[in-house]
């Protein structure tokens, strides 16, 4: 059980590393909804594989900037963690592409010219008027506002559990850790400023900015964002959207210049802010591309 609030110290430093467990959580479990959705389809035609490609990329430049720049040995080990979760992700798509492209060739012999025979054995009842050139059974499917308040309810519910879990590791991490001793004067982190770390954050920001183009461009000619899991795009954003906040809520711990300690973990930090506002802004283009072409299909469907 979590302890009595008044024993809780909720001030900046812990907002940051709430948001930063709550953001460590979501990228752990971010491919896990459309991994799934891709097998219960059996297709992984919805997702641009440039958008994958590009974004593995990033996830590499990733790993070599958290290691030559020196972050803690956590963010290092998730970043390899993040570029073996996108190869799973990207050669389970290339699978299914491989085998999905071999039933055209099915299709096309299905619509060979019919036979002489064939056509003689054609029921004479199909041209009373009396009897439907449609099979009764294939009705259009009319989707019911119950199937959307139940992925509403799932995800929503699927969101708690998981930023529930980044609050329990936070306080479980805090619990156990030593926080008794004061910083001192002149008791700030080691933020050493890497050059080649640096370059390589910066094109890690620059792939995954870039990763998102390839996808909102295949939702516009699709006209659909079918085949996407919405939880792989929620669990990004709030992933995105709480690492921000847990660096920008950064509490200096020497006491006698802290102003510019947070100036120099800010300007450490700035590759990796840059990318994950960025891919932020441009994942809620896909959240309105999401419910945009919703309503349209709905609208199509009605008419």
């Amino acid at each position: 059980m979590f302890p009595p609030a008044q024993q809780l110290d909720i001030d900046a430093r812990a907002i940051s590393g709430i948001t930063g467990s709550i953001s460590i959580a979501c990228w752990i479990v971010v491919f896990s909804p459309q991994i799934i959705a891709n097998f219960r389809r059996g297709s992984a035609e919805g997702l641009s594989l440039a958008f994958l490609i590009v974004w593995l990329a990033g996830d590499v430049f990733n790993v070599l900037g958290a290691v030559l720049q020196g972050v803690l040995p956590t963010m290092a080990i998730l970043a390899v963690y993040y570029t073996l979760a996108d190869i799973v992700l990207l050669f389970q798509c290339l699978y299914y592409n491989r085998i999905n492209s071999r039933s055209p060739t099915l299709e096309t012999e299905s619509l060979l010219p019919i036979s002489n025979e064939s056509a003689n054995v054609v029921d004479g009842s199909h041209l009373s008027p009396a009897t439907p050139l449609l099979d009764p059974s294939k009705e259009p499917i009319r989707t019911e506002p119950q199937g959307l308040m139940k992925s509403i309810f799932f995800n929503a519910f699927t969101i708690f559990i998981v930023c529930l879990a980044g609050v329990f590791g936070w306080w479980i991490s805090n619990r156990y850790s030593d926080n008794s001793d004061p910083p001192t004067e002149g008791d700030g982190d080691d933020l050493s400023f890497s050059v080649l770390g640096q370059t390589f954050g910066y094109f890690c920001a620059v792939l995954y900015l870039a990763s998102r183009v390839p996808q909102i461009i295949l939702n516009y000619r699709r006209q659909s964002c079918e085949g996407i899991s919405l939880l792989f795009f929620l669990f990004a954003c709030i992933g995105n959207m709480t690492y921000v906040v847990s660096i920008l809520a950064y509490v200096p711990h020497s006491k006698d210049q802290p102003r510019e300690e947070y100036r120099r973990y800010i300007a450490v930090n700035a590759s990796w802010l840059l990318g994950s506002v960025g891919t932020l802004f441009l994942d809620l283009i896909i959240f309105a591309q999401f419910f945009w072409y919703r309503s349209t299909e709905e609208e199509y469907e009605s008419s």
